[in-house]
């Protein structure tokens, strides 16, 4: 098996394209790779790999074999298997499999490491796996991981000098409206006292709230986990923000507030009509925008205190937040079927009850299957090693004097919203009649014609065959 080390070096940073490409053609073997590993000689510094094995999915450590996975010749076997399991035992307290096994005839040591669940050290240090590297555990993470290990998470823990009374009302509202709407609840479920509900969402217990509760219903989350907020920002450049926003306040209520100001300050709706009804085409599906934006409030890492970063371009939207993946999930995981298994699962429980977001893992499939039904550009996947990113691409903007254009490629600057609608119901029907676009749009058949005469001579409409029978064909060429 041939291994690219240039790009599984950096287990958490591939782009799609190639990490699949990889996958596809056979290159990249990621559970052999992740589970396996080949060492020439023993060095005691390799206990650091088998205490990632134990702290993760367990594997197996080859001595005698070099990076291809072939014996080596004249390696000595007798002192490993005599002296690495009582290194083992005393400096990490486990047992592992330690035998001596052969191929092609020759000799060569195994190590089988199961996985613990208890939280293995090795010199007061914790290591995990982390893709096909070995990470020693420090601040944020190891709080995490030794919440884990324990059976709790980080949305668990308890936090004190807050109570029920001191959460907001209006976001219980909210919470129960959506429930019985997606009737994920009924009102039944939700005809009890506001701290019952926390009961039941296993947001408190009987001394105190959780994270999770805070975050989700308190009015001013911040005050106790700084940088629970989403920014938004309009950027010319990289480094020239013209305008921002700063959304706060319970989190059960922030993808509502963060779609609504996108979608009315920072995106341009491209105008179109179908017969009476106005469309309004965005370069970003909302259904998609707001997957996304769910995406980054649930599964985000709290615990850096870094908000969530929206920053909007004229020609594409970057969604970045700190994030925790499980350590088995890569991206082309990610990217295809998989396990749910939210990083804050208290908060994302409450989520699904509310009904914004499912449970089975598919809301990048979501996205992705929005924007191919409103036939617009997939979006791309970054996965840092704590970082996740979403990047929507689209045409860059042409502003019509404060319009906003779309259907009408070509069409010249001051163009009105009527103008847009007739042209649109032209198109829709080449056969309609002056007095039935007089009647859908609400101008009199005077000014009907007055546009179309104007059109005529700018170029953009023609008429065809006789007044009564013929018809009108659209062209899409500047004013001369």
């Amino acid at each position: 098996m041939l291994y690219h080390h240039n790009y599984i070096a950096t287990a958490f940073d591939w782009q799609c394209d190639v990490f699949a490409e990889l996958v596809k053609n056979g290159s990249l073997n990621l559970v052999e790779h992740n589970k396996l590993v080949w060492k020439s000689v023993w060095k005691d510094e390799y206990l650091e790999w088998i205490c990632a094995f134990a702290n993760t999915d367990g594997g197996f450590l080859k001595i005698g074999k070099n990076d291809k996975g072939k014996v080596m010749e004249n390696h000595t076997t007798g002192k490993v298997l005599n002296d690495v399991p009582k290194k083992i035992s005393t400096h990490l307290g486990i047992i592992a499999d330690v035998r001596l096994e052969h191929e092609d005839g020759k000799p060569f040591v195994s190590i089988e490491v199961k996985p613990y669940p208890d939280a293995i050290s090795y010199k007061g240090s914790y290591y995990v796996r982390s893709g096909s590297n070995v990470t020693c555990l420090n601040g944020n993470a190891l709080e995490e991981f030794l919440l884990r290990k324990r059976g709790k998470t980080w949305d668990s823990v308890g936090l004190t000098d807050v109570t029920t009374d001191d959460l907001d009302v209006v976001a219980f509202r909210d919470f129960r409206k959506k429930a019985i709407k997606s009737k994920r609840l009924t009102e039944k479920d939700l005809d009890i006292t506001n701290g019952e509900l926390l009961n039941s969402l296993e947001l408190a217990n009987k001394v105190q709230l959780n994270r999770a509760a805070v975050l989700l219903f308190h009015e001013n989350p911040n005050k106790f986990v700084f940088g629970c907020t989403c920014k938004i920002g309009y950027f010319e450049t990289d480094s020239e923000l013209l305008y921002q926003d700063e959304v706060t306040g319970p989190i059960i209520m922030m993808a509502d507030k963060v779609i609504e100001l996108l979608y009315s300050k920072y995106f341009k709706g491209y105008i179109r009509y179908e017969g009476l009804q106005r469309i309004d085409d965005f370069p970003v599906p909302r259904e998609a925008m707001r997957e996304a934006v769910l995406n980054a409030i649930v599964h985000r890492d709290y615990s850096t205190n870094i908000p969530i970063q929206i920053k909007v371009y004229s020609d594409r939207v970057i969604i970045w937040n700190d994030g925790v993946f499980p350590h088995d999930l890569t991206l082309i995981k990610l990217l295809s079927k998989h396990r749910s298994s939210p990083h804050n699962p208290l908060i994302a429980n409450t989520f699904f009850r509310s009904g914004q977001i499912e449970v089975w893992g598919c809301g990048i499939d979501k996205i992705r299957a929005e924007c191919k039904n409103e036939d617009k550009k997939e979006p791309k996947f970054t996965v840092g090693e704590s970082v996740f990113e979403v990047e929507f691409t689209f045409e860059r903007e042409k502003n019509i004097e404060g319009i906003n254009e779309g259907i009408n490629e070509g069409i010249n600057e001051g163009i009105k919203p009527e103008d847009v609608q007739i042209l649109s119901l032209i198109r829709e029907n080449k056969n309609v009649s002056t007095g039935e676009l007089a009647s859908i749009t609400g101008l009199s058949i005077k000014q009907v014609e007055y546009r179309l005469n104007v059109f005529k001579k700018n170029g953009r409409l023609e008429r065809s065959g006789a007044k009564k029978n013929g018809e009108w064909i659209v062209k899409n060429c500047s004013k001369s």
